[in-house]
This record gives structure tokens, C-alpha cells and sequence, in this order.
């Protein structure tokens, strides 16, 4: 990611015709897409009370489109989020900022939700001027939040939403999402091996072994990966890998497989959404944290190291916490978790 998120001049969406019952939510994930998917069920069940509205990356929109359509994105790159360069207040879009606050005031929100424990995050919201803003604060660091559900160490992405959506007097939300859709076959396994960070991609070479294993036990692996992994796949000797064109299709070939398997990343977390069952190879991040939420999840945890979770910034010239994982450490419980897989 560049030092500075560019920012697209902000052209404000169209103001939908809202019936005057209902209140409005804002919702604010400035993160990645396995954020955003692990937000999509607390959405749902706030549609069921509330106009929602997410202010999210631009990127988002199409998860959105796909699994909450009545939901409005109000695009907005936070520099405070990103993973460089948050610090660099002159390069900043002021202006741009300046006119989502705008816009999100003139919406008039009964209430505003976030569920990092940021007071950069919790500052925004409150200059939106919600009637009351809920989330997570630090300790000493929650007197933004006029709701500060923080009660201890920091909580599973999943279960944080679950906490939010009982705060609202929201349905209950899932701790499983139902299947997409039936899987292409019961031998099916899709891998993705790309991710955001370059700290939390194992090794593609050790995939590829996976791989061989996988095929001589009478899997059917599908190979997605980012782009720039694709020669280094033909290389390996994959030359069916390939990148997804877009979010539909990332969709539809994960929800295709009976099980997943990748990085801590995006992916595995729209893997959950799908219903799909996922195997992690963690690294910088904790499993307590970041595991996909599907009752049939398992994976490696990264080996130990005395700055987990070091939120990709790590200290050392190599992850030693994902690259000192080997295929012998990774196979026998990948193997054995297959086993048990009930698509």
C-alpha cells in the first residue's frame, strides 16, 4: 500500500427516499475485505430496524452489492487506517474528509457504531455528531464513545459485532452463516495465497506441496491468487492458477469448494460469509482475534514471538512467526481437519 491512500475527488451518493420511520445507522470498517465480510452479518440484522448506511474503503461496494444490497456506501479512505504512511498529517485529504463529514451530518444519524477500540476512529464519528456513538474503548481512552462496551482484552472481530447488535436491541446475530451455495464437489478445496500484507503469505512453494499432497489423497485443489503471484504459480508448475476478475467471481469459486484453505486474509473471512469451513496459516496475528468465523474453522498458529499481534508491523527483516512454519507442521493437521469437514 502506497504511503498515502490517493483520494478520489468525494461525490456524495444519492440521497435515498426514506419512509421517516425508521432510523438511521452509521456503521463505520475502514479496513480491508475480510473486515467487511466479517461485518455483513451484523448488517443484516440491522436492516431489520434501522436505514444503514457503512462508511467504508471504496472497495467495499462489492461485498455490498452482493449480500446487503439495501445497505448505503458512503466511500471514505481513512489515512489513520492505512498500514503506512497514517501518520503523515500534511498529506492528508482534508478536504475530502471535510466533505464526508458534511454529508454525514446532513443524515441526521440516531447512532453511529465502530468496533475499533481507535480513538482516530471514535474522534470521526463523534464529528459526524450521531445521536449516540457506540464501540470500544481503551481503557482511559472510551470518553468519545457515549457507549463504551470494552470490558477487557480486545474480542473476536465476530463476537464484537454480536456484542454491538445487542446494544441496538438488534435480532441476534449468526455466529455461522448458512452455505451460498452447494459446493461443485465434495473434494473440492479452493486455496487462495494472496494477501493484503506480505507478512501473512506463507511461502508459495510450501502451497505448491500442499498441493501434491492434496491431489495424491484425492483432493481437487482450485488455485486462486493475487496477481502478482500468478507467473511465480506457472513456475511451480500450476499453470491453472489464477486471479479472480472481480468480487462476484471471487465469490462464486469460493463458495464452490467444500473447504478452504490460506493466509490470514480477506479471503478466508469471505470464505466464512459463504459458509464455507477455512484452514488458516496465521502468522503476525492471533487466531483469538482474526480466526474466520465458521464453526468448523481451525489453523496453524503462528510460531511464538514476544510482539504478537504486531498488526503487520514486525520488527524483524522476515515474519519468522509464518516463515518458520513447515509443510511437515502444516500437512498432518490440514490432512486431519479435511477429514472431518462436513460441507
Amino acid at each position: 500500500m502506497s504511503s498515502v491512500a490517493p483520494s478520489a475527488a468525494f461525490s456524495p451518493p444519492v440521497p435515498r427516499v426514506r419512509p421517516g420511520t425508521r432510523p438511521a445507522l452509521l456503521v463505520a470498517e475502514f479496513r480491508g475485505m475480510g473486515d467487511i465480510a466479517i461485518l455483513i452479518p451484523f448488517l443484516r440484522a440491522a436492516l431489520t430496524h434501522y436505514d444503514v448506511t457503512l462508511l467504508a474503503t471504496p472497495n467495499a461496494a462489492g461485498l455490498l452489492r452482493r449480500f446487503t444490497p439495501d445497505v448505503e456506501l458512503i466511500p471514505c479512505v481513512a489515512p489513520w487506517a492505512l498500514f503506512s504512511g497514517g501518520r503523515n498529517l500534511p498529506r492528508w485529504p482534508w478536504r475530502t474528509l471535510g466533505r464526508v463529514l458534511r454529508e454525514l451530518r446532513s443524515r441526521r444519524f440516531a447512532a453511529a457504531v465502530s468496533i475499533w477500540p481507535l480513538a482516530s476512529d471514535h474522534l470521526f464519528l463523534r464529528l459526524a455528531r450521531p445521536g449516540r456513538l457506540l464501540g470500544y474503548g481503551r481503557r482511559g481512552a472510551g470518553w468519545l464513545l457515549d457507549e463504551n462496551l470494552a470490558d477487557g482484552p480486545h474480542l473476536h472481530r465476530p463476537e464484537a459485532w454480536r456484542r454491538l447488535a445487542g446494544a441496538l436491541n438488534l435480532p441476534r446475530v449468526p455466529a455461522a452463516s448458512p452455505r451460498l451455495q452447494p459446493p461443485v464437489s465434495s473434494r473440492r478445496v479452493v486455496l487462495h495465497s494472496g494477501a493484503s500484507q506480505a507478512l501473512r503469505i506463507w511461502p508459495l512453494a510450501r502451497y505448491a506441496e500442499l498441493l501434491r499432497r492434496l491431489r495424491a489423497q484425492g483432493w481437487d485443489p482450485v488455485v486462486l491468487c493475487d496477481r502478482a503471484q500468478l507467473a511465480d504459480w506457472h513456475a511451480l508448475g500450476e499453470p491453472s492458477a489464477s486471479t479472480a476478475g472481480g468480487m462476484d467471481e471471487l465469490v462464486d469459486v469460493i463458495a464452490g469448494g467444500a473447504a478452504f484453505l490460506g493466509n490470514d486474509s480477506g479471503p478466508g473471512h469471505i470464505a466464512a460469509l459463504c459458509g464455507v469451513a477455512t484452514f488458516t496459516i496465521f502468522g503476525p496475528q492471533v487466531p483469538e482475534l482474526f480466526a474466520p468465523g465458521h464453526p468448523q474453522a481451525a489453523w496453524i498458529e503462528g510460531r511464538p514471538c514476544p510482539y504478537k499481534p504486531c498488526f503487520d508491523r514486525c520488527r524483524y527483516a522476515e515474519p519468522h512467526c509464518l516463515t518458520g512454519i513447515g509443510v511437515d507442521t502444516v500437512w498432518p493437521q490440514l490432512a486431519a481437519w479435511l477429514a472431518t469437514v462436513k460441507p
